[in-house]
């Protein structure tokens, strides 16, 4: 789910060094590899059908995780081919792939999967670099442990092989004539090559084998990575920990957050076909900024006004969808300029919720800070009183100075004026966004968190529900990296002329107004595509 709470904190006071499998936990690879061996025993076992043409294919779900997950290359294939009640001479590693041995069907996989990586290259898990990225930052040491001979090219590939302290593999493993897992072997020998005892140590695999490895080995933890429903399973076989993704573990209290410059952030409008796929068997939840995000952004916040077009992109959309906004503007004001009565609102960055008429949904955080703000708003009106362009703008919950229109010399007197009135008023801190600086209540709450708290109040934090979240500020980040693991943000650049270059937590970018329009409307007819697909 997308709002899960931490459910790991990895700490120096119990651990220093933390061994990671690569397939399925860094590295997109495992289904390469599951595909290969489908396609290599497939073949094969066609190849062994009697008279009647009758054989049983290798199943990706059962097959797959019994007999090959996580092991050495040659060991899965005897280990399924005995499953089936098949016996081949060993061979010998260099055997050909058509020599009827079960080192020449091993080599045949491998065959399959260099062809698979020189064709479509290797994907990697981006929460998992930033988290080896975090806890390398925090002293700890790490190293990568797989069975796969290929492991080394698989890194290079993916651009991480600087990553690791320590690699302990296929090869490796071969050379040292260590057992492979579920014997503890490998990882053994990786936390000796780290100086670290396996008490400080924690194992982090996806695979039944690895996980029993561990466990077999006496480390310090054992974390199983949950991709694809097999949660009790790691457990029963050793887990101590099971998370479904990586963000879900903290180093020294600290979230595992990657970004990337939006210039090389894909665009949302070429990803249709990949966000089609996302949504074919999920339901989405759609959240959306507002200023710079359905309206450009404009000299006075009065002035941005939504397009009939834009307006009737939404409708269309809420028609099909639970639709959301989430607006650093007040919620009156937010609803007043939509007029959408079917949508769901979260106004003065998500601390004052409400939903449509009829649906009793309603959340203010921060109540009890209204008088400091009233203080802070009174004393920012006389400190900016004589800048010239300056705008205070009261909002419920927060205070907003716009520094658009003030001449590039006056900009750090209205610094120097926020910055007295945040240090004589307890109890407020200050962010930024485009041409504004803003006070805000001094509490653990953002549109990320508006976010999970829509979510969860809707339903709507479910496996089968697929998040989206478009905005274009820096106070959307927070939204962006709520989304990161289980869900889609969608960054809008937007036409500043001066705007710095910046990253984003979002997985995707778009232009402008214009193109956000046409993203809602491309989700619009897919979600109707899968309508009429139910309904023929």
């Amino acid at each position: 789910m997308v709002c899960e709470q931490p459910a790991f904190n990895i700490s120096k006071d119990k651990f220093e060094g933390i061994l990671f499998d690569l397939d399925g936990v860094v590295t997109k690879t495992a289904n390469v590899h599951a595909a290969s061996w489908k396609k290599l025993f497939d073949e094969y076992l066609e190849g062994r059908a009697g008279p009647d043409g009758k054989w049983q294919p290798f199943d990706l779900d059962s097959d797959y995780s019994t007999y090959v997950d996580g092991k050495p290359r040659y060991d899965g294939v005897a280990s399924f081919l005995k499953s089936r009640g098949i016996v081949l001479p060993y061979g010998n590693p260099g055997d050909p792939v058509d020599a009827g041995t079960v080192c020449g069907l091993g080599n045949k996989k491998n065959q399959i999967f260099n062809e698979h990586l020189q064709s479509h290259g290797v994907e990697r898990y981006e929460i998992a670099v930033e988290l080896i990225r975090l806890l390398k930052k925090n002293g700890f040491k790490t190293g990568v442990v797989s069975s796969s001979k290929n492991c080394r090219t698989v890194l290079n590939a993916a651009g991480i092989e600087e990553l690791f302290d320590v690699r302990v593999d296929g090869v490796v493993s071969e050379q040292l004539g260590l057992n492979g897992k579920p014997a503890p072997d490998i990882f053994l020998e990786a936390a000796r090559r780290l100086e670290v005892s396996p008490a400080r140590a924690i194992v982090l695999e996806d695979a039944i084998s690895g996980v029993q490895a561990g466990s077999r080995g006496h480390f310090g933890c054992v974390i199983g990575v949950d991709r694809s429903g097999r949660a009790e399973a790691l457990q029963e076989q050793g887990a101590d920990v099971v998370v479904k993704v990586l963000s879900e573990l903290t180093v020294e209290g600290q979230i595992p957050l990657w970004e990337h410059d939006m210039e090389e952030l894909p665009s949302a409008l070429a990803s249709l076909p990949e966000i089609r796929k996302l949504l074919a068997a999920r339901q989405p939840f759609i959240a959306l900024d507002y200023d710079g995000t359905l309206t450009p952004i404009v000299e006075s916040p009065e002035l941005a006004n939504l397009s009939d077009e834009m307006r009737d992109a939404v409708v269309t959309l809420a028609d099909k969808s639970v639709v959301a906004i989430i607006s650093g503007r007040d919620l009156s004001n937010i609803k007043k300029l939509v007029s959408i009565d079917s949508l769901f609102y979260a106004g003065s960055h998500g601390f004052d919720i409400s939903g449509p008429a009829g649906r009793r949904l309603g959340s203010q955080q921060g109540v009890k800070f209204l008088p400091v703000l009233d203080r802070a708003e009174q004393k920012l009106r006389t400190l900016l009183d004589n800048i010239p362009g300056t705008l205070v703008e009261r909002k419920k919950f927060s205070i907003a100075v716009h520094f658009r229109k003030v001449a590039e010399e006056k900009l750090p007197e209205v610094e120097a004026a926020v910055a007295q009135v945040l240090e004589s008023h307890a109890g407020l801190r200050r962010s930024s966004g485009k041409k504004i600086f803003e006070l805000q209540p001094e509490i653990d709450w953002h549109k990320g968190k508006a976010l999970c708290w829509l979510m969860e109040a809707l339903d709507l934090n479910r496996p089968e529900v697929l998040p989206f979240y478009l905005g274009d500020d820096l106070t959307d980040e927070d939204a962006f990296g709520v989304l990161q693991s289980e869900g889609i943000g969608v960054v809008v650049k937007g036409d500043e002329a001066d705007a710095a270059p910046r990253t984003s937590r979002a997985r995707y970018v778009l232009e402008d107004c214009r193109q956000v329009r046409d993203f809602l409307e491309a989700l619009s007819g897919m979600l109707q595509e899968k309508t009429d697909d139910l309904n023929p």
